[in-house]
């Protein structure tokens, strides 16, 4: 055999074709679909040469001719495969490729079209998990892949920048500079304590209109403890009379959930009646409630009789609801399933069947058959019929059975093949649904061979491990006419193959001599062959379970040298929120074409005129009746082989069947008929670290393909979820598995704890004891006391309480909390080596893991909303009588630069931005400034500078949510019937436009705000007032149309804008005119002279200060100005 590496990730069709002249023969075959920027192949192959001959294909290409091919051949049989690349283009277009085949006797020209497209890049973005809360870092990776899932190492920077979208849009981070370390980036993003909630976007452009989104959700919640699975079958059919359903509580840590479950089963009528008449005319419902049993569960069977599954009326499912109540907690979690009903009592499908047919090659295929809930049907009879010709057989326990047709005797052009199990039921009623017995039939065609002769190769159904050989059954017809008195025949193949190495060893007669060529043309199809394909990833724990705290190692094996992302969540997140597993299915379906099939492509249609002229056959008289030749268009030849695949040839064989020039319409393919632990534990744990995301890794695999990683178990009793890909540029993309590892110990208590509670107000805080021990316990439960909250028992406390196997104690206390902020809470439990028995049960007490301490932190919010007070008081500096004489002393402080006190107190302008819209640019702002200040004097560290940037992105992340949907800013925002305020839109906008240099900033938040604030300029150039401001001494002296006018001039010019703009130029205007006016405030003055000199309007601004300087009140050296306007 022979060995040829060619695609990846394609389907597997293997073809073959013979030649059996001596005829002189060419074929050239390249891809109908030419990628840019990729390598492809144009493929020749010349045979029985007996002259040289000069061999050239051209391709025409962006107003060019590149030369693929321009050799002298002169062996007599060659066979050689060309590598090209074309450049990216700026669209998809067509291209035209011109072979010539030029020698002493031999002339021949031919042009055809192919399509060049640009090569996709294939993107996808993983979170380290689906939903976040408030406050928490959001961590992510960029994933790129070319169309055979290799790694591309371009940067990203070169398709666009990563951005983050919250739930109204806006762009609230934007990443720069993005390196890809063999095809992956890991990011992150953190969250403001305050955002706003609801579902956030990661934003990835590929191209100028292509991009990829990956979404995860925002909302304040606590991790569920335990799921609700619901459990019945997928499917029933009409005929069935009961309906078994078992719902079932089971911690994430695989113990059974203790409580009360309520189960409701219903079938929903198809046309709800009106609100008015309740419930009841909703649905037909059975419910039943019991306690759950050892395993957590509780099951019963429903007559189905209660829901008339043979009346129509109705929607064909019933849908099962399972409420399960914990006992102590009395925490509820809710679970649903559905249950499909079918009148289908029995179906057929071909499962392997060639669509076409080779006369004197036996036609195989395989059948199953399953009933209507596809549970495969054993030892029945399928009755197979090909027009007048049947057979039996008999299905296997799997519902299969194979089956093989002789087709020496047939001489149709085409075949309808039926599967028959037991014939339908002629019966129809508007109110009742009548059982069915479905058939199977497809119509197969001819395959049209001018030398009568055939190949079939034999379909596996096994799935085939890439790397490993097998052997390939091939049924041939050679007929004698064909063969003459050659000694040998030469068999070429193509293969598309999934992966790797394909190995292909034809059985053949001692009377022909094997020969075997590597060739690109291919004339003959065979069935598909299944590949476990892929760069194959494996993951695993060890161990497998252990102890909160203690150590395993998590280990990896692929190929060597890739780069592995691990990932590792709580599996209570993903009952939180499931999400859709990374899978290969969906990495593979990033593909923009999975497949070629034919010679069109979205809107082109590349389709090739047979250029052999067609057969005009008369009419033949004969007995006295007409017969009018007909050409059998669902035959199937060379030619729609090559066509399927893809693949544009050039060739002097005959790949095309006969036509007859008359043409008349063909037969419908296919069609269906349906009505319808470690070791070492300690004496004592303390539990505090508990992350929702524990592996967040990227790893390198050595030389040998393996990488471990060593890590602590986090203190959550629970099961972890752990899954890896990797990349390498030697063997591509893969997937692991997801593993599991069970942290858990026999003795340990949790808390019951809500997201948030208000301060003063009182909650109630439980702690449930679990003992999986093996014998009975006497246990103490006590929580610490703090000064941060006040804690009293719910009942009345005891010393000690009794738990025996398998069971759990639930201790709680009114707590009302004290302080803001995130506040401790830490409860103990302790196995008391107490002789007191448990009833008649003596107590003992484990040697190890005698006490365990959970300490959990509660978020304690302030009531009503946060308020600036301001306070002055005077200071008496009056002594008292009995002062020791001469012992008075007293000290101030002057300085003569004005931001002495600011920047000797640096530090203290650096703050984290928080509260209303107005306080949080408040404290927005001074991070810029003291940036500017800083770097300007050379005086900006590391540590400074990514304080400072932290601030500011999560200012401005916070700020958008104040923003209303015409651009305009508010105290509280749109949430609360607002309209916007002027000064602040203003103060946004040029806070926005200061921070650019130091973060992202979404250029349509600038002009947005700056929309908003035009529509708001008078016909005079003045800026009205609109919207109020809970603290009105932030915006100083701007209280008039004047001051605002000159503060928004301020803004826009810092923005910049130019002099020239309209909206500036009508805005002096303004300003020029109230110059002129002798009444104008202090404070409104020395406005107007700033925006003037920012305008470089000299004479304005000189005149301003002039009589600023005459207003200023003087005494000695000092000068100021009496200004009150609050």
């Amino acid at each position: 055999g022979s060995q040829h590496r060619l695609w990846r990730f394609s389907l597997v069709p293997t073809l073959c074709v013979l030649y059996f002249n001596q005829f002189i023969q060419y074929m050239v075959l390249l891809p109908f679909l030419i990628h840019t920027d990729s390598p492809e192949k144009v493929c020749v192959q010349l045979t029985h040469l007996n002259e040289s001959v000069t061999l050239s294909a051209t391709l025409e290409y962006q107003g060019e001719n590149r030369s693929l091919i321009d050799d002298v051949v002169s062996e007599k049989d060659v066979f050689t495969c060309i590598p090209f690349s074309l450049p990216k283009s700026n669209s998809t277009s067509v291209a035209f490729l011109t072979v010539m085949v030029k020698g002493a006797t031999l002339q021949f020209r031919s042009r055809k079209s192919v399509l060049v497209k640009n090569s996709e890049s294939l993107v996808f973005v993983q979170t380290d998990k689906p939903i976040y809360k408030p406050g928490q870092t959001v961590l992510f990776r960029i994933v790129s892949l070319d169309k055979d899932f290799y790694p591309l190492l371009y940067c990203l920077v070169t398709l666009s920048y990563p951005h983050l979208q919250d739930p109204q849009r806006n762009r609230v981070y934007q990443w720069q500079g993005v390196e890809l370390e063999t095809g992956l980036a890991q990011l992150s993003f953190p969250l403001t304590s305050d955002p706003i909630q609801g579902t956030y976007k990661i934003v990835v452009q590929k191209s100028f209109s292509s991009y990829v989104e990956h979404s995860f959700s925002v909302k304040e919640y606590v991790l569920p403890k335990y799921e609700v699975l619901v459990k019945l079958p997928k499917m029933i059919t009409i005929k069935d009379k009961e309906l078994p359903v078992s719902v079932c509580g089971l911690y994430t840590y695989g113990k059974p959930v203790p409580g009360l479950v309520h189960v409701q089963v219903c079938r929903k009528f198809s046309h709800s009646a009106s609100n008015c008449y309740g419930k009841e005319a909703e649905a037909v419902c059975e419910e039943f409630t019991r306690q759950a049993d050892a395993r957590g569960c509780a099951s019963g069977v429903v007559r189905t009789k209660i829901f008339q599954l043979q009346r129509r009326g109705y929607e064909m499912s019933i849908e099962v609801q399972g409420k399960i109540t914990e006992d102590g907690t009395g925490i509820e979690m809710t679970g649903t399933g559905s249950c499909g009903i079918t009148p289908i009592m029995s179906k057929i499908s071909f499962d392997l069947l060639d669509s076409l047919y080779r006369p004197g090659i036996p036609l195989f295929g395989k059948v199953k058959l399953v009933d209507g809930t596809d549970a495969p049907i054993a030892n029945e009879t399928i009755t197979i019929s090909v027009d007048s010709v049947e057979g039996n057989y008999t299905t296997d326990e799997q519902g299969q059975s194979w089956f093989s047709i002789d087709t020496t005797t047939f001489t149709q052009a085409s075949l309808e093949i039926r599967a028959d199990h037991k014939p339908e039921l002629n019966c129809y009623d508007s109110e009742w649904i009548t059982p069915s017995y479905e058939h199977a039939m497809r119509r197969i065609n001819r395959f049209y061979s001018p030398s009568k002769s055939f190949l079939k190769i034999e379909p596996k159904p096994e799935t085939l491990t890439c790397g490993s050989p097998t052997e390939i059954q091939v049924h041939y017809i050679f007929t004698p006419e064909a063969i003459g008195e050659q000694k040998k025949i030469v068999i070429y193949y193509l293969v598309r193959i999934i992966c790797g190495y394909f190995d292909l060893w034809p059985e053949t007669d001692r009377r022909t001599a094997r020969h075997y060529t590597k060739a690109c043309n291919s004339i003959w199809k065979s069935g598909c062959f299944n590949f476990l394909s892929g760069l194959q990833v494996r993951l695993s724990f060890v161990p497998k379970e252990g102890l909160p705290a203690s150590n395993t190692r998590l280990q990896l094996h692929t190929s060597p040298r890739s780069l592995c992302a691990l990932r590792a969540v709580d599996k209570s997140v993903l009952l939180m929120k499931p999400e859709d597993e990374l899978s290969p299915s969906s990495v593979y379906d990033l593909l923009p074409l999975k497949e070629i099939r034919g010679y069109s492509f979205k809107d082109y249609y590349l389709e090739e005129d047979n250029i052999n002229p067609c057969v005009s056959l008369d009419n033949i008289l004969l007995n006295g009746f007409v017969y009018i030749p007909i050409s059998p268009d669902g035959e199937g030849d060379a030619y729609d082989i090559l066509k399927e695949l893809g693949l544009k040839v050039f060739t002097s064989s005959k790949i095309h069947k006969p036509e007859i020039c008359q043409h008349y319409p063909g037969h419908v393919m296919e069609r269906s008929y349906s009505e319808h632990m470690g070791a070492g534990n300690p004496t004592e744990t303390v539990r505090k670290y508990f992350p929702e995301t524990w592996i967040w890794d990227i790893v390198s695999v050595n030389s040998e393909g393996n990488a471990a990683l060593d890590v602590t178990i986090p203190d959550t009793i629970t099961e972890w979820k752990a899954n890896a890909f990797c990349t390498s540029a030697d063997t591509g993309f893969g997937l692991s598995p997801t593993v599991s590892l069970r942290a858990f110990q026999p003795f340990f208590v949790e808390l019951t704890l809500p997201y948030s509670v208000v301060r003063g107000e009182s909650f109630t805080l439980k702690a449930t004891v679990f003992n999986y021990l093996a014998a009975c316990i006497r246990v103490s439960v006590s929580l610490a006391e703090s000064t941060h909250f006040l804690a009293t028992p719910v009942e009345k406390q005891e010393e000690s309480y009794c738990i025996c196997v398998n069971e759990r104690k639930t201790v709680a206390w009114a707590v009302t909390p004290r302080s803001l902020g995130q506040v401790e809470f830490s409860v103990s439990t302790e196995a008391l080596q107490n002789q007191q028995p448990c009833g008649n049960i003596i107590v003992e007490t484990p040697e190890k893991g005698r006490k365990d301490t959970v300490i959990r932190q509660l978020l304690v919010e302030v009531c009503g909303l946060l308020s600036l007070v301001s306070m002055s008081e005077p200071v008496s500096l009056v002594l008292p009588e009995t002062v020791v004489d001469g012992s008075a002393r007293a000290y101030f402080s002057v300085l003569g630069d004005i931001m002495g006190t600011a920047m000797q107190n640096l530090h203290q302008l650096l703050q984290m931005p928080f509260g209303c819209g107005e306080q949080n640019m408040v404290l927005f702002a001074p991070n810029i400034y003291v940036l500017d200040y800083l770097n300007k004097t050379e005086q900006l560290s590391e540590e400074v500078k990514s304080k400072a940037i932290g601030y500011l992105v999560s200012g401005y992340q916070r700020q958008l949510k104040y923003k209303h949907w015409d651009g305009s800013y508010s105290t509280f925002g749109p949430r609360y019937g607002q309209v916007g305020n002027t000064w602040l839109t203003a103060f946004v906008l040029k806070s926005f436009a200061q921070a650019r240099p130091h973060i992202f900033i979404d250029e349509k938040h600038i002009q947005d705000a700056l929309v908003w604030l035009t529509q708001k300029q008078k016909e005079n150039g003045c800026f009205r007032s609109s919207g109020t401001l809970l603290n009105n001494a932030m915006k100083g002296g701007v209280n008039d149309e004047i001051t605002l006018t000159a503060y928004i001039i301020i803004a826009l010019l810092e923005i910049p804008l130019p002099v020239t703009h309209s909206v500036v130029r009508n805005a002096l205007f303004c300003l020029e005119t109230a110059a002129d006016e002798k009444e104008n405030h202090v404070y409104t003055k020395a406005l107007m002279a700033y925006a003037f000199a920012l305008a470089g309007k000299e004479e304005k601004r000189k005149a301003l200060l002039g009589s600023l300087e005459k207003e200023a009140v003087k005494k000695g050296e000092c000068s100021w100005w009496d200004i009150s306007f609050f």
